[in-house]
């Protein structure tokens, strides 16, 4: 219960609580959406990164999908 007092105590520190609320949290899922977007974008594990396979994943589906069309 420790981890919960903790944060819980570094909630309340947040600045805007009595004029926004629970919303004055927004900016922090903002950085945090940028940050996971940069990481996904930029670090390549292995030789390669999150949009590398997305993107080789997507053109084998659309492969597949004009193969079975045609058959």
């Amino acid at each position: 219960m420790a981890v919960s007092r903790t944060l819980r105590r570094l909630l309340q520190r947040v600045p805007g609580r009595q004029r926004f609320g629970a919303y004055r949290l927004l900016p922090f899922f903002f950085i945090l959406g940028g940050a996971m977007e940069w990481f996904m974008i930029n670090v390549r594990i292995g030789k390669e990164t999150f949009y590398d396979v997305y993107r080789r994943k997507r053109s084998e589906r659309q492969y597949e999908a004009r193969m079975e069309k045609s058959e």
